[in-house]
């Protein structure tokens, strides 16, 4: 209990302390003209209040990630508490603000156009290309969990309440929510889901504390792996816990309300903040998930790992979990906050692809005829992506995201040394170049990659690290000696 009430205590502090350093390295300018006064088209370019700018980036972001992706997490053992701390404050919430707030600087630009004029023009289409399938995965992946959660929830009557009935009803909900202007479905909606949402998470929080059990504590072996298969915790435990501790997936949609935002000052509050939310949210339910399973019977000498690794379908832990532990109406609102999340991530994943696929192009969308041209064969595609293996669709879906997420941090470096000194450059060069080995060595390790030993991928990994880290050494001395 200790260890997950310091995490909890240094997620909160994090947002106020390493937070305001962030801010302050950036600068904001609470007199700039911002995006949404410059280039209003009552679809995408409104302005909103702070507060619900704030929580539709949360729901945005906080999909099955920070909940799937913890509960799984957790079967490393304490090294995942360790994840989402360190990597919310230090990576991922860096993450969310740089590129929300460079989009602000770039008028409102997508992902794509913010890493084109910081990494030049061949970036520009690769993380083009590669964006747009990491949202059509997304909305595929989050068309079938909250369909699974609301088929488990409701009584068999064949196809009426059953798992293709909720696919249906929840794809037919994206393809609206992304056509719409914003202020008329997510803007009107995301309060009731952020609502549930909250309510989840004060619930289950408060019974972590209330209800007996084991919690891994930091001298439970941090540094060794726990997970019942043997899996080794680096680089799998950075790429299973993404949305909690760092996530490519954010970098899509923090372009989205910076074309709401009606002040700079704003920035901290709704892209740092909103990070450090979703940690406490995956922190939650990483530590719910292994105190519940202790709980549970199993064979002598099971471990509370082995337990939860049996359970099997993070869908049904959060299921046994809020049903155990808050009654009927209570596990009724966890479930409800459960389904809004990949629901609220779904929604903006289809809407962000639309917006970057017209950026890309150089579409308007004022046009609801134009907007419809352009989704079309996206929302195609995500269907025919839903027939595919979920773990296998998942597994590519977690590696692309954190790939995407690597690649905006070394934006984001390229951006703070050309605007405010090499030292602050640091802020991001250092996770830029830690998720670099990450990303490289997961794919030579891992199943779906190359299936090659871990001293090789941790070789292959840094040595990726060193090259790229030497070649923006030597890029930016040239441009130093270039303006002399």
């Amino acid at each position: 209990m200790l260890t997950f009430t310091i995490a909890l205590a240094c997620l909160l502090a994090g947002y106020f302390l390493y937070g305001m350093v962030v801010e302050k390295a950036f600068r904001p300018d609470s007199g700039r003209r911002m995006p949404c006064d410059v280039r209003e088209d009552d679809v995408d370019y409104m302005p909103l209040s702070a507060w619900r700018v704030y929580l539709i980036q949360f729901l945005n972001i906080a999909g099955t990630g920070p909940i799937f992706g913890a509960i799984m997490g957790i079967l490393y053992g304490p090294a995942a508490y360790l994840w989402i701390v360190l990597g919310c404050i230090f990576a991922g919430a860096v993450h969310d603000y740089m590129c929300g707030m460079i989009c602000v600087r770039q008028g409102g630009a997508s992902l794509p156009e913010i890493v084109g004029a910081n990494l030049g023009q061949p970036m520009h289409y690769v993380v083009g290309v590669t964006s747009l399938i990491l949202l059509v995965l997304v909305g595929a992946v989050f068309v079938i969990t909250p369909a699974s959660l609301l088929d488990n929830m409701t009584p068999d009557r064949g196809f009426l309440w059953g798992h293709v009935f909720w696919i249906i009803v929840i794809f037919l909900y994206y393809i609206l929510a992304t056509l719409l202007p914003i202020d008329k479905l997510i803007g009107r909606i995301y309060p009731l889901f952020g609502a549930a949402l909250l309510v989840m998470a004060l619930g289950i929080g408060y019974c972590i504390f209330a209800k007996g059990g084991y919690l891994p504590e930091l001298t439970d072996d941090p540094f060794v792996s726990h997970h019942p298969k043997g899996l080794p915790i680096f680089p799998m435990l950075c790429v299973t816990i993404a949305c909690g501790a760092i996530s490519g997936f954010h970098g899509t949609q923090c372009p989205l309300m910076s074309r709401c935002m009606t002040n700079e000052k704003y920035g901290r509050p709704i892209f740092y903040g909103a990070m450090i939310t979703e940690g406490v949210v995956a922190l939650i339910w990483a530590a719910a998930a292994v105190k519940f399973a202790d709980s549970l019977p199993g064979e002598a000498g099971q471990t509370a790992y082995e337990k939860l690794a049996a359970l099997g379908n993070p869908a049904l832990v959060v299921k046994e979990i809020s049903t155990s532990w808050l009654g009927v109406i209570g596990a009724i609102l966890a479930v409800l906050g459960v389904v809004a999340a990949p629901i609220t991530s779904g929604d903006t994943a289809f809407r962000s692809a639309r917006l970057i696929l017209a950026d890309f192009i150089g579409i308007s969308q004022k046009s609801f005829e134009r907007r419809l041209m352009l989704c079309l064969p996206m929302f195609v595609i995500a269907a025919a992506l839903m027939f595919m293996e979920f773990d296998v669709l998942w597994r590519y879906f977690a590696w692309t995201n954190q790939t995407m997420a690597t690649v905006m941090l070394w934006t984001a470096t390229v951006w703070l040394r050309n605007n405010r000194g090499a030292l602050m450059a640091c802020m991001t060069l250092v996770p830029a170049m830690f998720m670099t080995v990450v990303c490289v060595s997961y794919i030579i390790v891992a199943p779906e990659g190359l299936r090659m030993s871990l001293e090789a991928a941790l070789v292959s990994g840094v040595s990726v690290a060193l090259v790229l880290g030497a070649l923006y050494v030597l890029v930016e001395s040239r441009k130093k000696h270039d303006i002399k």
